[in-house]
């Protein structure tokens, strides 16, 4: 391995630090992105079944703000009824934006750096490429080429074209990756909150009755 990146020249450095950082952004995404810290399964029916007939004390609200990105979400809901006991429909409702906003922009984090390494990676071989043609070119003389100088233009622009594929396409496609269950956890929480609406209205309507 030391051998190629000898023989690729200094263009395979940005190159290599480049895979190091996608490497480590996958690594955190996949770790970040589970479903059991986003969206567990049975939460949403948990909060429903806690909230039946009172709403929870505030140790519990935070002890769901502190399961999930989910439940972060669902919190800031029942805060909000919490707070004003009179809360119109369209106020919690944009409470649930605010707070699904900030959930989204939580599980965006990073990506846009790992999409922007898919992106550039090719480019930055092609740099290698042009450079080792450059090589190649600078060996040829009117007295004969270098053939030293020709075999290390020609391996900095192989080496270092490959090496942009092969950090480019496996970061594009875990940047894919991503973006779909990002997509997907955001249906989910937008469906969660709307589920979550009218029972939590329930308790506005049995304090303005009794008001």
């Amino acid at each position: 391995m030391f051998s190629i990146i000898q023989a690729a020249g200094w263009p395979i450095w940005p190159l290599i630090i480049c895979s190091i950082i996608a490497l480590a952004l996958v690594v955190e995404r996949l770790s970040s992105l589970r479903a059991v810290r986003v969206v567990p399964p049975k939460l949403l029916d948990e909060v429903i079944s806690v909230t039946r007939s009172n709403l929870p004390a505030p140790d519990v609200v935070t002890k769901l703000a502190d399961n999930s990105i989910l439940g972060r979400v669902l919190a800031s809901g029942i805060r909000a009824v919490v707070a004003d006991p009179r809360i119109t429909e369209d106020a919690l409702r944009s409470t649930f934006e605010s707070s699904g906003r900030a959930a989204v922009h939580r599980m965006e984090r990073y990506l846009n750096t790992l999409g922007t390494i898919a992106q550039s990676a090719p480019y930055l071989g092609l740099l290698g490429t042009v450079i080792g043609m450059i090589e190649i070119f600078a060996s040829q003389s009117p007295s004969g080429s270098n053939p030293a100088q020709l075999a290390q233009g020609i391996s900095i622009a192989l080496y270092n074209t490959a090496f942009g594929l092969i950090v480019a396409i496996p970061a594009l496609i875990f940047y894919r990756y991503f973006r779909g269950l990002v997509d997907q956890y955001t249906l989910d929480m937008e469906q969660a909150a709307n589920r979550l609406v009218p029972h939590l209205l329930r308790f506005t309507r049995e304090r303005n009755n009794a008001g």
